[in-house]
């Protein structure tokens, strides 16, 4: 097999997942570009610092990594933040000088340790990693000339490599410049062990209604402008409103099924030959003209299927969304694991894409091949020569050996050679993959084994209980023009209103929706206010949406941010008249109890390391004036804190001696402080980076 069928067949998405784990610090957050503005060079899909993303480049990677159907949005979205996060980087490493030799690439991919390829060149009898047919693979690749599966491989292994080593040596660089000194080790110990004993008055927010405080629009806006970077949004977002109509099958849909397959119940009893039923019946279940162990059945109704008699017919039942009947064809008392050994002479191998069989070689030419190999085995030519020289199997490298595998796994004809045959026997058999030479090695356990055929018809959408759904979607649409109509409408059909907010120009999921890219799109080619006439299909739902907002870039309006501040404003206004009625300055802490109906408290033991105040919480004002020199038997000023206002005094303040264990906790904790830095560096990175993302023109 070439190392190019072994990416497609097994490696791509880990790979895929090597790239996206190192780069793991880069979250898309651009989304600046508008429909209609779009440039006049329509092969780019973006830019960073500069930087274009051509389109060709793009698509050829999300057609490499099997970006089709539903996975095809995620692929997009997921190279897309590859990309960004590789050219930023590629431009942090220009600028350091930083360069990869050909030595360093080749330790990365053939280092048995950390090495993309063990998947695909682990021995299976060992589990160690096949250095040498890996090499031998990359060489074989490079004499054969072929310059897509080349490209191919150097996108999926030589440049993750790369980017591998230099990440590894930017990271160095960083890990280099860090630094602990002593005397921060010093004082983070010293005051971790000091202990603290506080009387205080505490009177929470909870203590005003908060009905009694109200919060304007224009507050709200004045305490987002103070902490712009907190609240700005750094693309645009919409959110809509919307109903739903169920297009799921009915009971009706589910009695034809049960109907469907019931009628072919008699059918299946009677007939002698079962490969010409199915011929005759398209199943949902294929037949698998083998026996498998019981414990290897996941039908959940097995254990009154095994009870049948032969040829006894169980059913209809209910299995996931399918009515299934099924027949005891045969029962035998089998291994439940064998190991054989084979050599494949194909003459059909599986498209990795379309998984569609495709001939290699043609019959004759694969009987003289077996011939050889037969013949060549009989003379005494060790197995594992003859199975290395001919076999077209991706394990002829380990002796052609498949360890202990139990029933069901191989093909039928495979199957039962493996676990009928005794262990010793050898022989020829043919599957629709080709001519396999067999040798039973090893057989473990004992348990009866079944042969079932199962007659299984889904529950699918009628075409009547589909056209209910969408003329209902259709109606509501009809008759909801703007958000008053939309409103009403849901109302008068009870049809609940949900919303999905915060929905970016890229996304191609909408949270309780799933893969909506398609409503997406109709979201930002219309305005607020805008009713979709045609309800949108998302998997067993029509979805009539309307779109309630358009938050642009910067500050969204006070609406948006009423939630996330307004308790934050109307705890500052509480403050205020606390500290005004309550706790005037200058007051003992026994006046401030008396003001507030509340009594003095104690607070013993309080700490660094356990700042948690019963009644209070963790409230890093309280903790910070707890230790206060200056408030050793003085009252503090009335302090407004995270959930109260509260004034205390220092009773005692006390340490405990530190020790070396302590002193070398609080290094390493600091230490990995300064290593999460390094991804925040990385974050800062992105977020000065210019990106314009313009894959909505495309995508």
């Amino acid at each position: 097999m070439s190392v190019i069928q072994r990416i497609r067949d097994k490696g791509a998405w880990f790979v895929f997942g090597i790239i996206a784990l190192a780069l793991l610090a880069f979250i898309l957050q651009d989304g600046s570009f508008r429909r209609g503005n779009f440039f006049s060079n329509t092969t780019v899909i973006g830019k960073v610092n500069g930087q274009s993303i051509e389109r060709a480049d793009f698509e050829e990677k999300v057609s490499m990594y099997g970006g089709r159907g539903a996975n095809r949005e995620q692929t997009i979205a997921q190279l897309w933040n590859n990309e960004v996060a590789s050219i930023i980087m590629d431009q942090q490493y220009k600028k350091l000088g930083l360069t990869v030799t050909a030595k360093e690439v080749s330790d990365i991919l053939f280092n048995p340790m950390t090495s993309p390829l063990k998947r695909e060149f682990t021995d299976p009898k060992t589990g160690m990693f096949m250095v040498d047919e890996a090499k031998s693979a990359f060489e074989q690749l490079k004499k054969s000339k072929n310059t897509q599966q080349m490209a191919q491989v150097e996108e999926a292994y030589i440049k993750p490599a790369i980017q591998q080593a230099l990440q590894a040596k930017y990271q160095a660089l960083l890990q280099q410049a860090m630094y602990v000194p002593k005397w921060l080790v010093t004082k983070t110990a010293s005051d971790n062990n000091l202990i603290s004993n506080v009387s205080y008055v505490y009177t929470p927010y909870s203590a005003i209604p908060d009905s009694s405080v109200k919060v304007s629009d224009d507050e709200i806006m004045a305490y987002a402008s103070k902490h712009k970077d907190e609240y700005k949004h750094d693309e645009e977002t919409r959110s809509i409103a919307y109903v739903t109509f169920d297009a799921n099958p009915s009971a009706t849909d589910s009695m034809a099924a049960f109907q469907q397959v019931l009628a072919k119940k008699a059918d299946l009893a009677t007939n002698t030959n079962i490969n010409t039923f199915f011929a005759q019946n398209t199943s949902d279940l294929p037949f698998y003209d083998g026996f498998i162990s019981k414990n290897q059945i996941k039908q959940k109704s097995i254990d009154s299927i095994a009870k049948l008699p032969v040829n006894g017919v169980y059913g209809p039942y209910l299995d996931g969304n399918e009515y299934v009947i099924a027949k005891l064809i045969a029962v035998k008392q089998l291994p439940d694991s064998a190991k054989v050994r084979h050599i494949l002479v194909a003459t059909h191998q599986q498209d990795p894409q379309s998984g569609v069989l495709q001939r290699v070689r043609e019959d004759s030419a694969a009987r003289k091949i077996m011939d050889t190999v037969e013949m060549q085995l009989k003379a005494g030519v060790p197995f594992d020569s003859v199975a290395l020289k001919y076999s077209d199997d991706g394990n002829k490298s380990t002796g052609g050996v498949y360890d202990y595998f139990t029933t069901g796994r191989m093909v039928p004809t495979f199957n039962d050679f493996s676990f009928e045959k005794p262990v010793g026997s050898k022989g020829v058999i043919t599957t629709e993959y080709g001519l396999h030479y067999v040798e039973v090695l090893g057989q473990k356990g004992s348990s009866p084994a079944y042969k079932i055929a199962y007659y299984a018809k889904p529950i699918i959408v009628s075409n009547e209980t589909d056209a209910a759904a969408v003329n209902a979607a259709a109606q509501f649409a009809s008759l909801s023009k703007n958000k008053k109509d939309f409103d009403a409408t849901a109302a008068k059909m009870n049809k609940p209103i949900l919303t999905a907010e915060d929905i970016k120009e890229n996304d191609y999921n909408i949270p309780n929706l799933g893969d909506s890219r398609q409503l997406v799109r109709w979201i930002y080619d219309h305005s607020v206010g805008n009713v979709e006439e045609e309800p949108v299909r998302i998997g067993n739902n029509y979805v009539v949406p309307i779109v309630i907002a358009d938050i642009k870039p910067g500050l969204p309006p006070a609406a948006v941010l009423r939630p996330l501040i307004e308790p934050i404003v109307r705890n500052e206004k509480k403050a205020k008249i606390l500290l005004d009625t309550k706790f005037k300055a200058g007051a003992d802490l026994n006046v401030y109890a008396t003001a507030t109906g509340s009594s003095v408290q104690k607070a013993d033991s309080v700490s660094f390391s356990s700042p948690f105040i019963t009644g209070i919480g963790n409230d890093a004002k309280f903790t910070g004036a707890s230790f206060n020199k200056s408030y050793l038997n003085k009252v503090t000023p009335p302090v407004a804190g995270s959930n109260g206002v509260f004034a205390l005094q220092v009773d005692a303040l006390n340490s405990k001696p530190s020790t070396p264990e302590e002193a070398q906790t609080i290094q390493q904790t600091l230490l990995q402080s300064l290593r999460m830095a390094i991804y925040r560096g990385m974050d800062a990175l992105r977020k000065s980076a210019v990106v314009k993302d313009y894959r909505s023109k495309f995508y």
